[in-house]
């Protein structure tokens, strides 16, 4: 009998009834489906035939008729994982859960970060799941109390192997004993006595691996615990059953593993405990920016200045910042002037001058001017926090070369037990024939060498030092996958104005007398385009009153017409000029060798009679010629994109070393270029920093937005360069190849070890304690060689 389940789903983008209509038929189409649109709450209510369809084909069908389907994130914090295996156990149950798009579980971070349909499942459910399966979870906490968890685990770990040393370093002696015929007191070497000193350790410090594995094996998978509770139990109880044989017989010399079982757990331990410490510094670059954040606000409430938490700020509130304090808030200035220090956002060591109208960012410095300003942005919508989020997202995300790790540690466990008992038989009946000890010792050293841990922490951790290491050089990476991404690229497009040059033209040369200035300047006051800014500006330092405007028209492509004072005034190209049969005489040549110098060059007559040239130009970034260079050096071929004409273009690439230029490029063929440099087959990059430039961000392979820019294109894009350096893109660049070289070391170490040690302790080469040794030094060294990134000059 076919099963009826019940789902309401959220719909977006529905604007009328037709909307609401439309849905509901073709909801209603389906085999097995009956469906009820409501406008008013933007639901579905869904009843469907689970053997007939299923909620996955509903949903493509609602996408497909040009809506969308409410899709909400939530981020957990994941307790009890040991090793590779667990987080791919819970990954598996989450993505298998109806509702859930895509769920991402990331051991290092110990996060799990769920996309789901809230008609469907909720984040009680998916905790629930988690807990089902052997786990624990809880909404994901703050920064800071998760910072003060970690720090309690890291201690009781620390307790924990403290105790467990203390107890196991008598039963060590007892393996010295035989190895270099110590001599030690004869009480160590009684079999209770070992007994007392080993069953605290098996049962107490190690019931922690029971647990887990007991949990793990209930729900079908095996992990970690598995390999070390079935390892370190045969050599306990084996030594148990050998120190029965004494009873009644004490002249029996028993074969005691006591301290086989207890070294094994210590290690370990202590492995675990120098694994937490070490992770624990790769999240130092998040802790350094969440502690650049203000604590207090000093705030204007009834025409009093008050202090507050900076948590308790709204948008709206006037706030007073004096000389040396950080600013509490994004915000805009309402009175005073300033510089500020917005290095630790922007990476620009020159404080920026701050007057009325101006923007401030919070978390920066105010160096000498006391302002007062209006909280425009707060909490969690501050830059800051956008930063810190990014970088968040980017450290439990997972890089595309993870997958072969994630696919490997899945069977590995299972694999490792049947290597261990086919080990065990071997020893058994070949090698030593009938002889049970020392094929338990391989069979043992084979389970407790083999252990995932290493290869499930090999790709996370170098994510999170590479993209917390980018962060504190003013580069976001949005996720692991664009860190991988940007290693690949072959190919930089970059966007002129704002990007390569400053965006804020300035007038180079004039030619005229003061009248034509004034009417000039005058007729330029009613274009909003960034050239005529640069001419008002201009007459402004030179004291130029300006006229009223009578009348004003923008030529498309040509230049402006205006009239003043019953005077016309022609602005523009030569095209213009010739239209309006203006003789120029020489100022063609004149104009010309403007363009080829990078300037944009406007003619100007004043009723019907030539009376001068002003030329304009963007200048070049300082640090623009280097950074192409740098690029260059990297192997990728530099494009220049820009809408100038072709001679204008030509001189800007020639500054700053590029040899190959795109130009006359209207703003929405941006997207057109870049795609017809990827049908050659090429990895592009596409870096810009205006809303326009946002179509192409999207369709490049990489897209790098300038963080001078609009919040659109940074939206867009995959890197954010912070404060416009140019430097830093092939910084960027080379962060990426560094750490994806990085992970490449340590999933070869992690592969090689478990490849290496597996068969060598099979063939009874390890004894037990030395392989705990090594399994546990081995998740240390990948972590290890992750946090080497923090060190790298960029």
């Amino acid at each position: 009998m076919s099963e009826i389940n019940h789902a309401t789903l959220g719909i977006t983008g529905m604007t009328c009834a037709a909307c609401s209509s439309r849905i509901e038929k073709t909801l209603n189409k389906m085999d097995g489906v009956e469906a009820q649109v409501n406008l008013t709450t933007e639901k579905a209510t869904v009843d469907y035939d689970s053997e007939k369809t299923s909620i996955e084909d509903i949903t493509k069908k609602i996408e497909n008729a040009g809506y969308g389907v409410l899709i909400e994130k939530t981020e957990l914090d994941v307790f009890g994982m040991t090793c590779a295996a667990c987080s791919n156990r819970i990954e598996k149950v989450l993505n298998k859960q109806e509702g859930v798009k895509l769920a991402t579980v990331n051991l290092t971070t110990e996060t799990a970060s769920i996309e789901y349909n809230p008609g469907l499942t909720d984040t009680k459910a998916l905790i629930e799941k988690i807990k089902n399966v052997g786990y624990d979870a809880k909404p994901k906490a703050e920064a800071a109390e998760k910072q003060t968890h970690k720090e309690k685990e890291i201690k009781n770990m620390k307790t924990k192997l403290v105790v467990s040393a203390v107890l196991s370093v008598p039963l060590l002696l007892t393996m010295l004993v035989h190895l270099f015929n110590l001599t030690i007191p004869d009480i160590f070497m009684n079999p209770w006595f070992q007994f007392a000193l080993a069953t605290p350790v098996q049962f107490i410090i190690g019931w922690q691996f029971y647990v887990g594995a007991f949990k793990n094996l209930k729900n079908g998978g095996a992990n970690m615990d598995v390999l070390v509770a079935l390892g370190t139990s045969a050599a306990y109880f084996y030594s148990l059953f050998e120190a029965f044989k004494t009873i009644g017989n004490p002249e029996y010399m028993p074969h005691l593993y006591f301290e086989t079982s207890a070294v094994l757990i210590t290690l370990i331990l202590f492995g675990k405990y120098l694994e937490a410490r070490a992770k624990s510094q790769t999240t130092n670059a998040l802790s350094s920016l969440l502690n650049l954040q203000a604590k207090e606000a000093r705030i204007i409430r009834n025409g009093q200045e008050i202090m507050i938490p900076v948590e308790e700020v709204v948008v709206g509130d006037w706030l007073v910042v004096k000389p040396g304090e950080k600013i509490p808030v994004d915000g805009i200035v309402i009175k005073g002037r300033t510089s500020v220090d917005e290095s630790m956002i922007t990476g620009e060591s020159i404080p920026i001058e701050k007057d009325v109208d101006a923007t401030v960012i919070g978390s920066t410095i105010n160096k000498n001017g006391s302002i007062q300003m209006e909280a425009t942005k707060v909490g969690k919508d501050t830059a800051l926090a956008s930063i810190v989020k990014i970088v968040e997202d980017a450290q439990g995300s997972k890089a595309p070369i993870q997958r072969l790790a994630d696919v490997i540690s899945g069977y590995f466990v299972p694999i490792v037990v049947g290597i261990a008992i086919l080990t065990f038989i071997a020893w058994i009946v070949f090698v030593e024939p009938g002889q049970f000890e020392p094929a338990l010792v391989a069979a043992i050293a084979v389970l407790v060498i083999a252990c995932p841990c290493a290869l499930g922490l090999a790709t996370p951790t170098s994510i999170m030092v590479g993209t917390g290491k980018a962060a504190e050089n003013g580069i976001l990476f949005k996720g692991g996958e664009h860190l991988e991404r940007t290693h690949q690229l072959e190919a930089i497009v970059l966007d002129k104005t704002g990007t390569i040059t400053k965006g804020k033209p300035e007038v180079t040369n004039f030619t005229g007398d003061e009248e034509a200035l004034q009417l000039l300047a005058s007729a330029e006051k009613g274009s909003e385009h960034p050239l005529a800014e640069a001419i008002v500006a201009y007459a402004t330092e030179h004291d130029i009153d300006l006229f009223e405007v009578d009348s004003f028209n923008a030529i498309p492509g040509q230049g402006i017409e205006a009239m003043i004072s019953n005077n016309t005034i022609l602005v523009g190209n030569r095209k213009l000029m010739q239209e309006c049969q203006i003789e120029v005489g020489g100022a063609e040549q004149e104009v010309v060798d403007y363009e080829v110098d990078g300037k944009t060059a406007m003619l100007i007559a004043i009723n019907g009679e030539y009376r001068g040239i002003v030329a304009v130009a963007d200048t070049i970034k300082e640090t623009a010629p280097q950074a192409i260079r740098e690029l260059k050096e990297q192997g990728l071929e530099v494009i220049m994109l820009t809408g100038d004409n072709e001679r204008t273009a030509q001189a800007i690439a020639k500054q700053v070393g590029i040899n190959q230029v795109i130009a006359q490029v209207l703003p929405e063929e941006k997207a057109d270029k870049v795609k017809e440099i990827q049908v050659k087959g090429k990895k592009v990059a596409m870096v810009g920093d205006g809303v326009n430039d946002a179509p192409a961000l999207a369709i490049a392979d990489i897209g790098i937005a300038i963080g001078t820019g609009t919040d659109v294109a940074i939206e867009a894009a995959d890197v954010t360069i912070l404060g416009g350096e140019l430097l830093l893109i092939p910084k960027a660049i080379k962060i990426s190849h560094m750490t994806i070289r990085n992970i490449r070391q340590n999933l070869f170490w992690a592969f090689g070890y478990n490849i290496a040690g597996i068969p060598v302790a099979a063939i009874g080469l390890l004894a037990p304690w030395i392989a705990g040794a090594a399994m546990a030094l081995s998740s240390v060294s990948v972590v290890s060689n992750s946090l080497r990134l923090k060190r790298v000059k960029l």
